[in-house]
C-alpha cells in the first residue's frame, strides 16, 4: 500500500506529469479514514484521479508550500481539518490553547486562524483560474452568514468571504467527485454549495474498503501526532446522530440520518486492525457519534421526509423509531470472536434515553445492550453525558430529565454489584450554557446522585456555527420559542461557573 504524494519528490518518484486534485490540510496527513482528508484523496483516487495532499502548509514565508506542486489539472480541495480551526486553537475563554492534537509531537501553531480562508485566498491569489473547493467542518458550519464568538460579530458565508468557488457540506464523498467530474468534462456546476447525500450500506462500505495503510505519512519520521494515537485502534460503524441536541453541530454536518456500515465490512477493518505491527489486541472504540445508534432510524421513511423535529429523542421519543439493540449486540459478539481480538471497547457517547426511562429498561434488548456495555466493553469507565441536572437548562440544551441519570446510576450500580465489578460511572457535564445562572451550578453541584462520582469532566459552553444553543447565546432568546434567556458572556462569570464542579463533594 502507498501513501498519497504530498511533494514534489513523491510526485516524481511517481512518474506523474500532472495532478488533478491538490488537497491543502490544517491537519498533518495520517491515512486513516477517521480523518476526512484521507477519505476524500482515496476516493477520488479511486474514480481514477491522481491526488497529492499538502499537509499544513507554511501560510507565513514565501508561500513556497502553497506553489511547490504547481496547478492541478481540476482543482484544489482545502479543509481546516478535523476541528475548526478557531476551536481547535481557543479555549472557551478565548485563551491560547498549549498544543494541537492534530500536528506532530502536539506542537502549536501549524494552522493559522479561520484556516479554510486564509489558505483560500491564498491560492486564489497564486492560482486565479483554477477553482477552490472547501469542505469539512469549518467550511461546512459556516456555510450561512453565522455568528462568530471570537470576534463576536456576525460573519459573512465563508464562501464570500474565503473567495473560494465551491463549498460541499457535510460529508463529501459524493460532492467532491460530482465536482470532480463536471470539472473533467470541462462544464461549470450551476450550484456553489453541494450537500453531501448520506450513503447507502454499500457506498459507505465501500469507502471503508478503500487501501487506507492507517498510518501517519512518513515524513514525520516516527514523530507522535496525538490524534492518531486517540484513533488508531479504533472503528467507526456508522455515521449520523438523531439526538439533536442544541449545543451539538454532528447534526449539522453529518446528518440526522444514521448511515451504517455492513457488519461484514467491520469485520474485515477489524481483521486488518489485527495485522497492525503495535496492536496487541484492544480496540479502543467501536463506535461513531452516538455508539449505540447504529442501524435505528424511522420505521416508515416518509414519515421522516415530511418531519420538521430536531431531535428523535426530544421532548420525548418518536413513535416511529425503531431503537432496537439487538443488531449492536450482534456486532459486538462477531467483532470479539475474531482472532487476536481481546478487548473491545465502547469509547464514544451513548445515548441511555434509548433504551432507559425513568422507570426502568423500556425494552430486553436494552436491558441486555446496558449489561453487555457494563460488563465487557467498559475498561473501568463508563463515560456518559447528562449535560446538567436543571430541567429548565437541560430544556434549553434539549437534553432528558437528570432523573433518567439518577435511574441510570442504579442500573450501572446493579450490574456492577451482580458482577463483581468495582467500575466507575463518570458522567461529563456543560457550564455556563445560555440559560444556566450561578444558582444553577450551585445546584448541580448539591445533587445527591453524583455524590461519590469522578466530576472532573467538564466542558464551558463555546458557541460554535450552526448550533441552536449559539443562537440562544447571541441572541440572549431560545430560538424556539421566543423566551428570554439568560446568558453568561463574561469569561470570569464562565469560570466561576465552571469551579462549581471542582467544589469538595
Amino acid at each position: 500500500m502507498m501513501f498519497l504524494p504530498t511533494s514534489k519528490k513523491e510526485v516524481e518518484a511517481l512518474g506523474w506529469d500532472y495532478i488533478d486534485v491538490i488537497l491543502f490540510s490544517g491537519d498533518a496527513y495520517v491515512d486513516h479514514p477517521a480523518f476526512g482528508t484521507a477519505i476524500i484523496a482515496r476516493v477520488l483516487e479511486a474514480e481514477g484521479y491522481r491526488v497529492a495532499v499538502v499537509p499544513q502548509p507554511n501560510w507565513r514565508d514565501d508561500l513556497r508550500d502553497f506553489r511547490k506542486l504547481g496547478a492541478p489539472r481540476l482543482f484544489f480541495g482545502v479543509t481546516a481539518g478535523a476541528m475548526d480551526s478557531m476551536v481547535n486553537h481557543y479555549t472557551a475563554a478565548k485563551r491560547l490553547r498549549s498544543d494541537d492534537a492534530y500536528t506532530p509531537e502536539g506542537r502549536p501553531g501549524a494552522r493559522p486562524d479561520r484556516a479554510v480562508t486564509v489558505y483560500s485566498r491564498i491560492l486564489k491569489q497564486l492560482f486565479p483560474e483554477v477553482p477552490v473547493v472547501i469542505g469539512g467542518i469549518e467550511a461546512s458550519l459556516r456555510r450561512e452568514r453565522h455568528y462568530d464568538y471570537w470576534d463576536d460579530r456576525m460573519h459573512a458565508p465563508i464562501l464570500e468571504e474565503s473567495g473560494a468557488d465551491y463549498l460541499v457540506a457535510g460529508m463529501g464523498e459524493k460532492a467532491v467527485v460530482k465536482i470532480a467530474s463536471a470539472l473533467s468534462r470541462g462544464e461549470d456546476l450551476p450550484e456553489r454549495i453541494l450537500f453531501g447525500e448520506p450513503l447507502t450500506e454499500a457506498e459507505l462500505d465501500a469507502v471503508y474498503d478503500l487501501p487506507f495503510t492507517k498510518l501517519p505519512h512518513p515524513r514525520y519520521k516516527g514523530k507522535r501526532i496525538p490524534a492518531y494515537d486517540m484513533i488508531k485502534f479504533s472503528i467507526t460503524t456508522h455515521r449520523g446522530c438523531f439526538g439533536g441536541c442544541s449545543f451539538c453541530a454532528i447534526t449539522a454536518h453529518q446528518g440526522r440520518t444514521i448511515q451504517s456500515r455492513s457488519a461484514s465490512s467491520i469485520i474485515r477493518e477489524v481483521e486488518s486492525l489485527t495485522r497492525h505491527p503495535e496492536f496487541r489486541g484492544t480496540i479502543t472504540d467501536l463506535g461513531a457519534p452516538t455508539a449505540n445508534m447504529y442501524r435505528m432510524g424511522g420505521r416508515d421513511k416518509s414519515l421522516c421526509e415530511k418531519c420538521v423535529r430536531t431531535s428523535c429523542l426530544f421532548p420525548n421519543m418518536c413513535r416511529n423509531l425503531q431503537h432496537d439493540h439487538t443488531s449492536l449486540l450482534e456486532l459486538y459478539e462477531k467483532v470479539l470472536k475474531v482472532p487476536g481480538v481481546k478487548h473491545v471497547y465502547i469509547g464514544s457517547g451513548i445515548r441511555y434515553d434509548l433504551f432507559l426511562d425513568v422507570n426502568g429498561f423500556i425494552s430486553e434488548d436494552g436491558r441486555r445492550y446496558f449489561e453487555q456495555l457494563v460488563t465487557k466493553h467498559t475498561s473501568g469507565r463508563l463515560k456518559v453525558a447528562p449535560e446538567h441536572t436543571e430541567d429548565h437548562v437541560l430544556k434549553a440544551m434539549a437534553k432528558p430529565s437528570f432523573k433518567l441519570f439518577e435511574r441510570l446510576r442504579v442500573e450501572f450500580d446493579e450490574v456492577c454489584r451482580r458482577h463483581g465489578l468495582n467500575y466507575q460511572l463518570v458522567p461529563y457535564f456543560i457550564s455556563s450554557h445560555p440559560g444556566c445562572t450561578m444558582r444553577d451550578m450551585q445546584a448541580l453541584s448539591r445533587k445527591a446522585a453524583l455524590h461519590g462520582l469522578y466530576m472532573d469532566q467538564v466542558q464551558d459552553f463555546t458557541p460554535t456555527p450552526m448550533t441552536v444553543s449559539t443562537q440562544m447565546f447571541a441572541s440572549g432568546r431560545d430560538p424556539r420559542t421566543g423566551e428570554p434567556l439568560f446568558v453568561e458572556r463574561d469569561i470570569a462569570g464562565k469560570q466561576k461557573q465552571k469551579s462549581f464542579f471542582f467544589k469538595k463533594r
